[in-house]
């Protein structure tokens, strides 16, 4: 197993345990809004400009909401659980691009329920979080109105948002930053030290990829 299939599957897990209409922290979405995306990315190649590109949002939303009538619940769990397209072929690509997104889309899920608390990853896992979120830390970070510096928990340094002006300092475990600089600032448990004022332009931003 890697990293991706690992939590693939736990992610699907909780999609059965939870049931179609339990909320996640994607605005909007359900549970089985959150599968219908997962197997439009995988399965859609066609539909997938509209998850980054605003002119082509109405087409993905209208495959999103097509899958969803076509595919009852678990049957579209059932099509998350195994992985489809290139990723079904190749394992390798699957760890290399799916490792974060079903990371952050698990957590997307467990954070949106009650009395959740943060996971302790294995130590591996963790190296490989913190090494996305420091060499990919100025992409999605870009839209900060602030600086950043980011702070891991245990050691390392990343730096992103406005080079120009006040900065703030983030402080956390490497999920807990990936969560904050994936735009799930509410829902991260980190630190923030600063101006006041360009702690509150940073937790309002719009962040991530």
């Amino acid at each position: 197993m890697t990293h991706a299939r690992d939590e693939r599957s736990a992610i699907c897990d909780l999609f059965d345990r939870l049931g179609p209409d339990a909320p996640t922290l994607c605005t909007g979405w359900t549970t089985y809004d959150l599968a219908a995306h997962l197997v439009l990315r995988e399965r859609r190649p066609d539909a997938m400009g509209g998850i980054a590109l605003k002119p082509l949002a109405g087409y993905t939303a209208s495959v999103q909401n097509g899958l969803k009538a076509r595919h009852p619940y678990p049957e579209l769990v059932g099509l998350v659980r195994k992985p489809g397209g290139v990723y079904g072929v190749l394992s390798f690509l699957d760890n290399a691009v799916n490792t974060l997104e079903y990371f952050v889309h698990h957590e997307d899920v467990r954070r949106a329920q009650p009395s959740w608390e943060p996971r302790e990853l294995a130590a591996d896992l963790d190296e490989l979080v913190w090494k996305r979120v420091s060499t990919g830390a100025r992409f999605m970070l870009r839209r900060s109105p602030v600086g950043v510096v980011l702070h891991r928990l245990g050691g390392g340094v990343a730096l992103g948002g406005n080079r120009q002006g006040p900065k703030v300092e983030v402080t956390g475990a490497a999920s807990e930053l990936l969560m904050f600089c994936f735009g799930r600032q509410a829902h991260a448990r980190v630190e923030l030290t600063g101006d006041p004022h360009a702690i509150e332009l940073l937790r309002s931003a719009s962040l991530g990829v």
